[in-house]
């Protein structure tokens, strides 16, 4: 009987499968991993908009909590929606009593667009009882403004909010480059280790509305290394390639703002 590296995704469901858990059990399956999904909200929502949403009570957050470390040997986790101080103080006590391992925080607080997603009195409590529990953070450019509270006008900037957020806790940090409408320049993802490395990552960007579950997807393939045993920085190099494969080869899904390619990005991940 074939045995599989186990990873969990902790977030939010996407009735649209573009984002969310889906996306996260997407980029699993694609790096070969079997994945495991503890849920912390739903909603509803196809590629025009979300319409509503729901919060999964706290005592079922901790009931699946409890379930899964009875049984599965879970070797890493990654974080999504969380949405408020409840879900957030669910998530970190339960977190170390469950044993998953290194934990991937993909901050989920506001979109690549700018648009808010986690509730305002949270952003505190967040930074306080999530951040030290982060092996990886893998904040987009406006969640990285958010996080640190300064403007990241040029490179020392963005190396200024790093070291922010390492003070905050993170271990390591991924801060992913800004998405400007008509872009010619490559899009840039800053990374520093915990070792003290840092580097720059980047790849050409791709003008198209194909790009729902970017960062679900690319903080998924890192929790999938880690599980493997790889490195963090070995995780990060091939979630930017996956990411990049998966939004270069656009499918048609929906009629507005699509999903990102995971076929495409099984080949990168292979």
């Amino acid at each position: 009987m074939t045995q599989y590296v186990q990873a969990l995704t902790i977030a939010g469901h996407d009735s649209d499968g573009s984002a969310g858990m889906p996306a996260d059990l997407h980029a699993f399956f694609i790096d070969g991993v079997y994945g495991q999904g503890l849920l912390t909200a739903a909603v509803s929502g196809n590629s025009y908009g979300i319409t509503q949403q729901q919060i999964m009570p706290t005592s079922f957050i901790k009931e699946q909590f409890k379930v899964l470390a009875d049984d599965f040997a879970i070797k890493a986790a990654k974080t999504g929606m969380l949405a408020n101080d409840d879900v957030i103080n669910a998530v970190a006590d339960s977190y170390d009593e469950a044993k998953f391992g290194p934990l991937v925080v993909d901050p989920v607080i506001i979109t690549k667009h700018g648009v808010m997603l986690l509730e305002q009195s949270a952003y505190e409590l967040f930074r306080e009882r999530i951040i030290p529990l982060a092996t990886v953070i893998t904040p987009n450019f406006y969640e990285a403004q958010k996080l640190t509270e300064l403007e990241l006008n040029d490179d020392d900037q963005v190396q200024e909010a790093a070291a922010k957020l390492h003070a905050l806790g993170a271990k390591n940090v991924v801060i992913k480059g800004q998405h400007i409408e008509g872009q010619t320049t490559p899009v840039r993802d800053f990374v520093s280790l915990a070792d003290g490395k840092t580097f720059w990552l980047e790849e050409e960007y791709v003008p198209t509305d194909r790009v729902n579950g970017t960062g679900d997807t690319f903080s998924a393939i890192i929790a999938a290394e880690l599980a493997k045993g790889h490195s963090v920085e070995a995780g990060v190099r091939l979630a930017k390639k996956v990411v990049h494969e998966a939004i270069a080869n656009g499918i048609e899904v929906g009629h507005q703002f699509g999903p990102i390619n995971h076929w495409a990005g099984q080949e990168a991940a292979n």
